[in-house]
């Protein structure tokens, strides 16, 4: 199974997105901003970033194009997981580096669905 870094401010969807992914028998970090993802990720590996885009300290875009700025993270999917859904957000989101986007309220099928297609060998 994949080892999932999930990033969100609210605790409730972290508490929702872990619950889900270790039910399917993920392995998941957590973690409450971009900024305590960029220091729980140094030296550690994941098959997949969730990340949402609105937190303090370091929202989601700047996660992911800083993330992308590093060798260990130059191909890991990263998937936005926000309330965000304009046709600009996303596209900011692609040029950053996202590999894929989840608004919420999220379908938990559908976000395990998702896991699963972008952490498949190619």
């Amino acid at each position: 199974m994949a080892r999932v870094l999930a990033v969100d401010d609210s605790p409730s969807i972290r508490q929702i997105v872990s619950f889900t992914l270790r039910g399917a028998g993920h392995d998941v970090i957590e973690a409450v901003d971009g900024q305590d993802a960029l220091e729980k990720s140094e030296g550690q590996t994941f098959d997949v970033v969730l990340t949402d885009q609105n937190m303090p300290r370091c929202d989601g875009l700047t996660l992911v194009r800083t993330l992308r700025q590093r060798d260990d993270f130059g191909s890991t999917p990263i998937l936005m997981l926000t309330t965000e859904s304009s046709a600009e957000m996303k596209d900011a989101g692609r040029q950053a580096g996202a590999t894929g986007w989840l608004v919420k309220p999220f379908d938990p099928v559908k976000l395990l669905e998702l896991i699963e297609y972008v952490t498949q060998p190619r």
